[in-house]
């Protein structure tokens, strides 16, 4: 019989006992096994967890949590046969966003993991992490950095506004950027964005044409100077507008390497990372299987 584990976030899955009696049910009526629970912890998002599935020769890896959680299985998954699933839950849940997976629909979401088809996507490597969706530098760091739990947990991604909001007059940083080996660029910006997709919570586009099986990476530059310059900004953003300018510069390719003149807050997957200078990052073509609906 076919099995599926589970690895789990406690913090972000609030009555894991009656998930668990309801995917029991489920399973046992699709004909599987009864499926393995394994807990993240602290000190483990869900990498060793995922390689015990892996051990255990499951047939799917359901991951129930945010953000965080989908990163730590992906590092663990990409590169190996067994596929992924997303529950979601948390606040952002941007892979199952940009891949259409269902957010509150937990039959279908369970449905897609058992019955649907896999997706080999790209990963973004950093050191001896992997992400899916987006990694960054500046601004955008810090807004995942500072953006209140309280509110997240009562509101939901809207919180990032409100952190947004007390950034916006923040200084610029000198950055050089270097694409697939090309001449390097000397830029002064508020926050580079790498992405494997591309839209931000509530469905927001940034990378319009970013897909997330197409073997590069999309870079986004954003270099705002004052209010009227943020407020063009978010209006290509929302226009999907394409056309370059020193406000927002986008850029595409395998290896991308940013080097920021003092040390900055930097993200994977709105997960905070150490502050640093530097974010170099390879894309590993189709590394990743992930269950979408047919």
């Amino acid at each position: 019989m076919s099995r599926a584990a589970f690895v789990y976030n406690p913090l972000k899955v609030p009555d894991i006992d009656g998930l668990i009696k309801r995917v029991a049910t489920f399973m046992a009526k699709a004909g599987w096994d009864e499926p393995l629970w394994l807990e993240t912890t602290r000190d483990d998002p869900g990498i060793g967890m995922c390689e015990r599935a892996i051990h255990d020769e499951c047939d799917v890896v359901f991951v129930c949590g945010g953000d965080g959680t989908v990163m730590a299985a992906a590092t663990a998954l990409a590169g190996c046969d067994v596929p992924m699933a997303v529950l979601p839950s948390g606040t952002g849940n941007l892979l199952a966003r940009n891949l259409d997976l269902p957010l509150d629909d937990e039959e279908l979401a369970l449905r897609i993991g058992i019955e649907g088809v896999t997706r080999q996507i790209d990963v973004g490597a950093v050191e001896d992490r992997k992400f899916v969706v987006m990694a960054g530098l500046g601004f955008d760091a810090a807004i995942m950095r500072d953006a209140p739990e309280g509110l997240k947990k009562v509101v939901g991604w809207p919180a990032y506004l409100v952190s947004g909001a007390k950034h916006l007059r923040g200084r610029g940083v000198r950055v050089v950027i270097r694409v697939d080996g090309d001449e390097p660029m000397h830029r002064r910006v508020r926050t580079v964005v790498v992405g494997n997709v591309g839209k931000l919570q509530g469905g927001i586009p940034l990378i319009p044409d970013a897909e997330p099986d197409d073997g590069v990476l999309d870079v986004v530059l954003v270099a705002p100077r004052h209010g009227l310059d943020w407020l063009r900004v978010a209006g290509r953003v929302l226009r999907r507008a394409h056309v370059a300018d020193r406000r927002m510069e986008r850029l595409r390719g395998k290896h991308v390497v940013i080097e920021a003149s003092r040390s900055q807050p930097r993200q994977l997957d709105g997960d905070l990372i150490d502050d640093g200078r530097t974010l170099d990052i390879q894309v590993e073509p189709g590394a990743l299987g992930v269950k979408v609906a047919r």
